[in-house]
């Protein structure tokens, strides 16, 4: 009875083993069908379509609190123009432009693009955060290569934190009127 009882370990190291005998006839399949030997390519995972608009930028709409952004990016000396100023005029504090510019950091790509951005509603820090989900969004569509350490990084995904309404009876969302005992 003790012959059939397994530990975790034991299922972690057959299945490190299957999973290297796997990947071993993998890398052998794709050698074989660049080599012409087997006609069939080898399943990989699909990578997405390069989406351009006909000037050869890509469009993103980004999202952050009630900012949102509208970005397009195309190849260029990296240059940031956001409603029509400089990147440098509009987001005064550099730990905004830091948001900026930590998508091209992460993908190692700086000054490689340029970007041209409307952004509406909100406050500086809310639409410093839709610029950058919306250059996440375009660079993916741009280089479909760089989505999994863009995603990875967590830029992809829309921060759904807002503000908290007003409640009937409050001050604010939370707060209520200071009690008075007399």
């Amino acid at each position: 009875m003790s012959d059939n009882r397994q530990s975790l370990s034991d299922l972690g190291a057959a299945l490190q083993q299957q999973a290297s005998v796997a990947q071993e006839n993998s890398d052998d399949k794709a050698e074989a069908y660049l080599a012409g030997q087997i006609d069939e390519p080898v399943q990989r995972a699909p990578l997405r379509a390069q989406e351009l608009d006909k000037y050869g930028r890509a469009y993103a709409t980004g999202r952050r609190k009630d900012a949102v952004a509208r970005v397009w990016l195309k190849p260029g000396s990296g240059k940031i123009t956001i409603n029509g100023r400089d990147q440098e005029v509009y987001f005064a504090r550099p730990t905004l432009r830091l948001v900026i510019n930590q998508v091209f950091g992460i993908t190692e790509r700086e000054g490689q693009y340029d970007v041209i951005c409307t952004v509406k509603g909100g406050g500086l820090s809310g639409q410093a955060g839709a610029v950058k989900h919306g250059i996440s969004q375009a660079l993916t569509k741009f280089e479909p290569v760089l989505r999994a350490p863009v995603k990875s990084a967590g830029f992809l995904t829309r921060d759904p934190r807002v503000v908290e309404r007003k409640k009937y009876g409050r001050a604010k969302a939370r707060r209520s009127f200071q009690f008075s005992k007399r």
